[in-house]
């Protein structure tokens, strides 16, 4: 079943960080990426801080977040959308996949997993109470799942077999990121999502909740990621460091080529705003396509500690 891309009479896009620390280049190129998205169709741009996972979140990061994207220029439009504020709308959506008996309590432990890329179904049919601390899985079905990427093309998976029936509802009572982002682009009505290539495995388990809640589904495009010399996604887990706000203008640059975007070499170091300008204006996001590998000045290398960096596509 291919599933139909929101309509609306705007483009709504949003960058969505975890406070779990402050931005890394890695971070900050998608941001870019979506920002330049936006602007090109002269739609609204949002931001959203993802802190449910409360154990994880950084004292002072989510302001840290803020500070950096306005000393790049990504000024977004609105008020900040903070996760923690809207714990209603979750459980009220968990409510509802309730009352269409889509969900399920879960006991299972990690033990009982290991081995299992894909769950197999243990809980489904034990009917165990669900309680405020139990662990809720969506159910789903042998069903084919297809969405058409503005980058990637089209995409299809088995939602069973390859998906399995996934959380929604965690242990420790937070809202899984499957429900909560689905729940989050509904109530900010984002219509348009660029987001790195490392999440496209999820888009399948939110286009099946979209269907469940009877909502219409943005469109996606899932970029490129921005990789060490060992070819491991920049994050906080391989050791990126924040970015270096000292000097904005040559970071924007460097990321304006990581997009393949190829600016001209008299735009470097020419202030952020008229670089942002440019970007917006030349914007071809298919230009990714032809640059799976660009290394990055060596000016800008420190922002890992394993070495140069590019870009690439992970394997499908």
């Amino acid at each position: 079943m291919i599933l139909s891309a929101a309509t609306a009479p705007r483009y709504i896009g949003r960058f969505a960080p975890s406070p779990t620390g402050p931005l890394h280049l890695g971070s900050l190129y998608t941001a870019l990426a979506s920002f330049l998205d936006a602007r090109q169709h002269q739609g609204l741009w949002l931001l959203r801080i993802d802190d449910l996972d409360k154990p994880r979140n950084a004292p002072g990061a989510a302001d840290a977040i803020q500070h950096c994207l306005e000393r790049f220029g990504l000024h977004w439009d609105g008020t900040v959308f903070f996760e923690s504020r809207h714990r209603r709308d979750y459980h009220a959506h968990l409510h509802q996949l309730l009352q269409h008996q889509q969900l399920y309590a879960c006991r299972c432990s990690r033990k009982q997993l290991e081995g299992h890329a894909v769950y197999p179904g243990f809980c489904r049919k034990q009917n165990w109470q669900i309680t405020a601390d139990t662990t809720l899985r969506v159910k789903t079905c042998e069903q084919t799942l297809s969405f058409h990427d503005r980058l990637q093309g089209l995409i299809e998976n088995h939602l069973g077999s390859e998906h399995g029936d996934f959380i929604v509802r965690r242990r420790d009572r937070i809202i899984a990121y499957q429900l909560a982002v689905v729940v989050n682009d509904h109530l900010q009505a984002v219509n348009h999502v660029v987001r790195g290539i490392d999440l496209l495995p999820s888009t399948i388990k939110q286009l099946y909740l979209y269907q469940q809640l009877n909502y219409p589904p943005p469109i996606y495009m899932h970029v490129p990621v921005i990789v060490d010399a060992t070819g491991a996604k920049l994050s906080k887990q391989t050791l990126a460091a924040p970015v270096d706000t000292q000097k904005p203008e040559t970071t924007v640059f460097t990321l304006l080529q990581l997009l393949g975007q190829n600016p001209a070499p008299d735009l470097r170091g020419a202030p952020v705003a008229e670089q942002l300008a440019w970007g917006v204006a030349h914007w071809h996001p298919d230009a990714l396509l032809d640059h799976k590998t660009l290394p990055t000045p060596a000016a800008l290398a420190v922002t890992n500690d394993r070495g140069n960096l590019s870009t690439t596509a992970l394997p499908r």
